[in-house]
């Protein structure tokens, strides 16, 4: 493998990206998971699938259209469905998870329609769908690398509040931080980092690299930074470990990469019952 690694090109950048995304969806999986926006990351995955459809719709039916590529549509549409949530938060101020489920069912009926335009699925589509590995080019890998940066120089300079903002949102208006700006800020992230990691993971796969790592750090983790640090470990493992799995067993690598989380999730929860369960001597457990 590591021979092929040097050799081919899609395989750097199927694992460059794989790396990135790694840290990047799990670090603001940590973000979401406190905030109990869980389905967000679905909301948005759905309709980045309509941006695909739609663009693969363009490119089938305007040849002008056939060097467009999809992730750049997939992210406009992404980062749409993200403000669509937010107007629908100020709509719906007492009901306010219901801007979630509305955008998701928005999401899924276009891209029912975009799909049935274009005469149903193919290759391209179901690639984006649950991951491909050899479609990540060199471009994505760039788009990815950019992202990545604004993302992380995002949540360094904006750490202190998206932490307030995430545990108490009204002391953060008390405080004077600007939240609604934050907020904006903080899901337009999640929208770009959820339209890059379709290439590797899929878009139907996505939002589990954003909440399983997190899960599993919320078991064993002792405070949030620690959270942060234990849900990046077990995202690069799961995304690494399922790329070399499904590169020798011949598996789809966004499946792979899923359950490879799923079983860190189960190993975790069955670790702390270990630990919890362990008598207790002279208020040390033993």
């Amino acid at each position: 493998m590591i021979r092929d690694l040097l050799q081919y090109e899609f395989l750097q950048n199927a694992f460059l990206t794989g790396m990135i995304i790694g840290i990047i969806a799990p670090l603001l999986g940590v973000f979401i998971v406190v905030r109990r926006l869980s389905l967000i990351a679905d909301a948005l995955s759905h309709v980045t699938l309509a941006g695909i459809a739609a663009s693969l719709l363009l490119e089938k039916k305007f040849m002008v259209m056939s060097g467009l590529n999809p992730l750049y549509m997939g992210m406009v549409f992404s980062v749409g469905g993200s403000l669509f949530i937010e107007k629908l938060r100020t709509v719906y101020k007492h009901y306010q998870e219901l801007a979630i489920p509305i955008i998701l069912s928005g999401g899924i009926g276009l891209g029912a329609i975009f799909i049935s335009l274009a005469d149903g699925f193919n290759t391209d589509l179901f690639g984006y769908l649950f991951g491909s590995v050899s479609a990540v080019s060199r471009t994505d890998l760039y788009t990815i690398l950019l992202i990545s940066v604004f993302v992380i120089a995002a949540i360094i300079l904006l750490y202190k509040e998206l932490f307030l903002l995430s545990f108490d949102e009204e002391h953060a208006k008390a405080s004077g931080i600007a939240v609604k700006s934050i907020h904006f800020i903080f899901i337009i992230m999640v929208a770009l980092v959820i339209a890059a990691s379709m290439r590797i993971v899929g878009i139907l796969l996505v939002s589990s690299l954003m909440t399983l790592p997190v899960a599993a750090s919320i078991r064993i983790a002792r405070g949030f930074k620690e959270t942060i640090f234990y849900s990046i470990l077990f995202g690069e493992t799961s995304v690494l470990g399922g790329l070399v799995l499904s590169y020798y067993l011949d598996l789809a690598p966004g499946g792979t990469i899923v359950m490879i989380a799923v079983i860190i999730l189960v190993v975790t929860i069955g670790l702390k019952k270990i630990s919890s369960s362990r008598p207790v001597k002279n208020g040390v457990k033993a």
